[in-house]
């Protein structure tokens, strides 16, 4: 139940710390899988990583056309750029039966600090945040929607955040944004089963803290390796005591991915250590 031989999947953002991870563990589950992601060199080198932890990547040669992984550059954020990459997965493996939106992230003009109010926050940084996280989940959806319900099948995975659940101090953009991925999970699940096909499947999940490139400096301080006191703070509001590892996030994946949960849609599964279920008391 929980395989995914003879299935294709594209993760957008898949040259990330998680997405690199989520990509692994998609085609060790026996998936073939586009990392899509805006530096095409980093998308090609986290492929070429995939391939060399199967086995079959030889010196600086790529594999045959009946490979498992390939890197693709586009911005989720246009339209075109992502039509051109789903054409080429099709064109190489015919079919695109799992859309992961992993793509997302912040800016610092949208983050309050000390230096920073939320009077002055940058409004060009903040359409930056909700474009990237949101509008960059609705056009691959969109773009790869298209192909499954032209197959009557399919399961499309948006990332989404504990700021969705809980609202994070100095991550307005941010937590707004991932709280309105959730909103569109729901409504992209309804919308697929009633317009094209109940075998279409659309859920979420959402991650704790996970140390990452873009929030690492945020919760670990650079010189010393000790927790900051956000980092801290985060610590001591998550009953199992530590950071997720991007492993933490695959049994969820593919358990969403498969036929394992082939009766659940149009929900947002959090994979965080507890931190949800915390009150801090």
């Amino acid at each position: 139940m929980f395989q995914l031989n003879g299935k294709v999947a594209l993760i957008t953002g898949g040259s990330g710390t998680l997405g690199t991870g989520m990509a692994q563990g998609l085609v060790d589950a026996g998936a073939r899988v586009c990392i899509v992601g805006r530096d095409p060199d980093k998308a090609r080198k986290a492929a070429q990583g995939i391939l060399a932890a199967q086995g079959i990547l030889k010196g600086s040669q790529t594999v045959s056309s009946d490979d498992v992984a390939m890197g693709l550059g586009a911005d989720v954020t246009h339209t075109d750029e992502v039509e051109r990459a789903a054409a080429a997965v099709l064109a190489r493996w015919g079919q695109i039966d799992i859309l992961v939106n992993a793509a997302g992230g912040n800016r610092p003009g949208a983050i309050t600090n000390p230096k920073q109010s939320f009077f002055d926050l940058d409004p060009e940084a903040l359409r930056a945040v909700f474009d990237l996280n949101l509008t960059g989940s609705i056009i691959p959806s969109q773009v790869i929607g298209r192909s499954m319900a032209a197959q009557k099948t399919g399961v499309i995975i948006n990332i989404s955040s504990m700021s969705a659940v809980r609202p994070l101090t100095r991550v307005i953009g941010y937590s707004a944004a991932k709280s309105a991925v959730d909103n569109f999970t729901r409504w992209l699940a309804v919308h697929m089963a009633k317009e094209y096909s109940p075998a279409i499947r659309v859920n979420a999940i959402a991650p704790g803290f996970f140390l990452a490139e873009q929030n690492r400096a945020m919760l670990v301080d650079v010189a010393t390796g000790e927790l900051t006191a956000r980092g801290r703070s985060i610590i001591d509001h998550t009953p199992m005591n530590r950071f997720g590892d991007p492993s933490d996030l695959i049994g969820t994946l593919i358990w969403l991915a498969s036929d394992a949960s082939r009766f659940v849609t149009g929900i947002v599964v959090p994979v965080d250590g507890g931190f949800s279920a915390f009150a801090g008391v």
